[in-house]
C-alpha cells in the first residue's frame, strides 16, 4: 500500500502493478473521507474518465466507493476531457470531481485526479488533507460500507462543456479569415471537441488520431516531438494553416505551424499572453511556473502586468487565480489556463484562442513568433528526461546545489535559485534547471538559451555528467 503516492496532480501508477482496482478504491475512499469531512458532501461528486485501458470500469468502482458514504455521484456516460469535469464541478457547485486518467503518461499508466469545488487542481492544502486520509485508510481494517447504487446518476459531460467554451471566441473574425485547421487529440478523450466547435461556426477543421486507442498508437499521448510527427505530416500534406494538438486527457496543448514546425508550449504561452494581454488588452496579472521561458517576463513588463512565478504544478497557479486577478497562467508542459473561463488548464480553449489570434492578425503562428523574437530576442528551450537511479537523482541535485560547482562546460554559473529543483544561470546566455520527478525514476533537465545549439550543448553536458555520478 505504500506505493500509493500523490504527485503534483493526483496519483498515477502502472496498470496491474500498483494501479489496481483495490488501490483505486483505497484512493477513492481517502477522497470520500476528505469530501465528507471538509466539503458539503450532499452537493455531490462528479466522476469522469479517459480512453485508457479499463478507465470506465475503474470510474464505476470509484463511483461505488464514493456513493457508499451517502454522497451523491454523477458518473460520466462517455469518456471526456479533464476540463469538462472541472467546468461542470464549478457550474453545478458540486463538492468536487474525480478523473480516472494518467493524463500525458505512457499507455501502461493510469491514475486518479481530484478536482476541487472551484473547478481545478486541488490546492496544496487539500492534497495534504487527502494524503492524511490516505494514510488512515491504508492503516484501517474497517470493512467496506454497504453499496448505495441508487445515489449514482448518469452525466453527459460534453454538451455543456462545448456550449460554454464556444462563447469565449470571436467566431465572425474566424469565419472571415477563412483559415483551415487540423486537430490531433492523440487518441485521447479530447476527440471530437475542436471539429464540433469549428463545424458549428463554419470553420474548416479536420481531425486525425481520433479513434479510441488505449495504446495511443504506440506513442506517449504528450503533444511534443516526436509524438506529434503524424500531426506535422498531416499539416504539410493537407496544407492546413495550423495543427492543434491535445494530450491524453485534453488539458495540455501542442501546436504545429503551417510549414510543419512544432510550436512548443513556451511559444504558445507567449503568443497567448501577447493576444490576451496585448491585442485584446484584457485585465489581470500573469503567472508562470519555475521552468517557463523568460520571454513571459518581458511580455509582462511590456504590457505593464505583474508577473508571479510559482513552483512547478498547475495547482500553484490555480491558487493564485483563486486569490488574485490572474488573466493567464501557464506551465512548461503545455498546461495553460485563463481566468476568463476557469482556473484550469484546457487544451481546447487554448487552441481556440490561438486560432482567434491567427484570424485577428492574418498571420501564421511562425510569423508571429518571429515578430516576438525580433522585438525581445530569441529564446530556445530544450528538456531532457534522464532515466536515473534514486541515488543519481540525489547526487545530481547536490552537485548543482553546491557552491563548489562554479561552471558548466565553459560557462560560469552566475547565480542559483531553488524554488523547485535547482536553477543555475549560465552567465548572460540563459539558464538550466535540474529537478527530480516525484513520481518516476527521472531527472528532468530544462534549459533555455539564446541559441538552439547552445541549449542542446548544455543539455548534453548535464546528461553526461549525471550518468557519470
Amino acid at each position: 500500500m505504500t506505493a500509493i503516492k500523490f504527485g503534483t496532480d493526483g496519483w498515477r501508477d502502472i496498470i496491474a502493478e500498483d494501479f489496481t482496482f483495490a488501490n483505486a478504491r483505497i484512493v477513492a475512499k481517502a477522497i470520500a473521507r476528505y469530501v465528507v469531512r471538509c466539503e458539503d458532501a450532499q452537493k455531490g461528486v462528479l466522476i469522469g474518465y479517459d480512453h485508457r485501458f479499463a478507465s470506465d470500469s475503474v470510474a464505476a468502482a470509484v463511483a461505488e466507493v464514493i456513493a457508499a458514504t451517502g454522497t451523491p455521484v454523477w458518473l460520466a456516460d462517455k469518456p471526456c476531457p479533464t476540463p469538462a469535469i472541472s467546468l461542470l464541478v464549478r457550474q453545478r457547485r458540486a463538492a468536487g470531481g474525480i478523473l480516472v486518467t494518467a493524463s500525458h503518461n505512457p499507455y501502461p499508466w493510469n491514475g486518479i485526479k481530484y478536482k476541487a469545488s472551484y473547478g481545478s487542481s486541488a490546492l496544496p492544502s487539500i492534497v495534504a488533507q487527502i494524503e492524511i486520509e490516505l494514510a488512515e485508510v491504508q492503516k484501517s481494517v474497517v470493512p467496506p460500507l454497504p453499496p448505495r447504487k441508487e445515489l449514482i446518476q448518469s452525466l453527459e459531460p460534453r454538451a455543456p462543456y462545448l456550449d460554454t467554451v464556444e462563447k469565449l471566441i470571436d467566431w465572425q473574425r474566424l469565419r472571415d479569415a477563412k483559415l483551415r485547421f487540423v486537430s490531433d487529440p492523440m487518441h485521447g478523450s479530447a476527440t471530437g471537441l475542436l471539429p464540433a466547435l469549428f463545424a458549428r461556426n463554419g470553420i474548416s477543421c479536420d481531425e486525425i488520431r481520433a479513434k479510441r486507442d488505449p495504446h495511443f498508437g504506440g506513442v506517449h499521448p504528450e503533444p511534443i516531438p516526436p509524438h506529434i510527427a503524424p500531426l506535422q505530416e498531416a499539416v504539410l500534406a493537407g496544407k492546413y494553416d495550423a495543427g492543434l494538438c491535445a494530450d491524453g486527457d485534453g488539458d495540455r496543448i501542442g501546436a504545429v505551424d503551417r510549414d510543419g514546425t512544432f510550436v512548443n508550449p513556451h511559444q504558445i504561452f507567449a503568443l497567448l499572453v501577447w493576444h490576451l494581454a496585448g491585442t485584446r488588452n484584457l485585465p489581470g496579472d500573469i503567472a508562470k511556473t519555475f521552468s517557463v521561458t523568460k520571454l513571459i517576463d518581458k511580455l509582462a513588463a511590456k504590457f505593464g502586468r505583474k508577473l508571479h512565478e510559482v513552483p512547478i504544478g498547475f495547482k500553484y497557479i490555480c491558487e493564485l487565480m483563486l486569490e488574485q486577478n490572474i488573466l493567464i497562467g501557464g506551465e512548461e508542459s503545455g498546461g495553460i489556463g485563463m481566468s476568463l473561463y476557469l482556473p484550469e488548464r484546457d487544451a481546447s480553449v487554448c487552441a481556440l484562442f490561438l486560432a482567434e489570434l491567427m484570424a485577428w492578425h492574418g498571420r501564421s503562428l511562425g510569423d508571429m513568433l518571429r515578430a516576438l523574437y525580433a522585438e525581445f530576442g530569441e529564446y530556445h528551450y530544450g528538456r531532457d528526461d534522464l532515466n536515473v537511479t534514486p541515488a543519481q537523482k540525489q547526487k545530481a541535485i547536490a552537485y548543482f546545489s553546491s557552491e563548489k560547482t562554479t561552471t558548466l562546460l565553459d560557462w560560469p554559473i552566475a547565480r542559483r535559485e531553488n524554488m523547485d529543483g535547482i536553477k543555475i544561470y549560465l552567465g548572460e546566455i540563459g539558464w538550466l534547471l535540474v529537478r527530480a520527478s516525484g513520481t518516476e525514476n527521472l531527472l528532468r533537465v530544462y534549459c533555455e538559451t539564446s541559441k538552439q545549439e547552445t541549449t542542446e550543448r548544455a543539455l548534453d553536458a548535464v546528461a553526461k555528467l549525471v550518468r557519470a555520478l
